[in-house]
Formats: structure tokens, C-alpha cells, sequence
């Protein structure tokens, strides 16, 4: 059965941007495998279960072994994504406000409000 370095195939499938920053994801503890902490060397295999951790977690089983860098369209091929949707962000209103009796806006009151309006 054909196995991988886990932060080799994390560089490859393109979950890490480089594959010292998977190794050090690897190292600090943000990776892994089928619910156990995994080492930079750790192998993968096809039916794996991957957690990365690293802007967001993400929650991928493994259904191709890359051993380099591959396009986003072969990369996306090689992994099943089931990590959960976030939550929708809530909008706030952007609503402009001035204590009464404040004064002139200042330059940079004035270009918030502007920024505000969408001018």
C-alpha cells in the first residue's frame, strides 16, 4: 500500500502555501490524522481523515496521494472537503454619527464619512 509524508501531501494538495510552513504546522500541532497528533514524517494513505489547522481548520480524507505540487484542479481531485460551512457574518448597518455640538469633522472624520457613504 503507497503512503506519503503527510506535510509533503499537505503542500501538495495545496492546504499549506509552502511545505516549510506544513512542517511547521506538522510541528506545533496543527495537523492531524485520523484524530492523533501527527509528526512532519507521519505517512498518509488513500482513506485518511486530515485536520489542518491553519488560518481556518480544515477537515479533509484523503482519495489521492501527491508527492509534489500540483494545479488547484488536479490538487482539489486528490482530497474530499468535509469541513463544515461557516457561519454567515451578521451585516451592521454602517451608520454615521456626530455628538451635537462636536465641532468641524476633522480630515480624517471627513474621509471616514465619505468612505461610509461610498463616495
Amino acid at each position: 500500500m503507497a503512503t506519503v509524508r503527510v506535510d509533503s501531501w499537505i503542500w501538495g494538495v495545496r492546504l499549506a502555501k509552502t511545505r516549510s510552513a506544513a512542517t511547521a504546522a506538522c510541528k506545533a500541532g496543527h495537523v492531524r490524522v485520523n484524530g492523533e497528533r501527527a509528526k512532519p514524517a507521519q505517512s498518509v494513505s488513500v482513506g485518511d481523515e486530515v485536520r489542518v489547522r491553519l488560518v481556518d481548520e480544515r477537515i479533509v480524507v484523503v482519495r489521492g496521494l501527491l508527492t509534489k505540487r500540483a494545479s488547484a484542479s488536479v490538487a482539489s481531485e486528490n482530497y474530499t472537503d468535509l469541513t463544515p460551512p461557516k457561519p454567515p457574518r451578521a451585516e451592521v448597518p454602517a451608520t454615521v454619527e456626530r455628538d451635537r455640538g462636536s465641532g468641524r469633522p476633522t480630515k480624517r472624520d471627513r474621509r471616514e464619512i465619505e468612505r461610509l457613504r461610498g463616495h
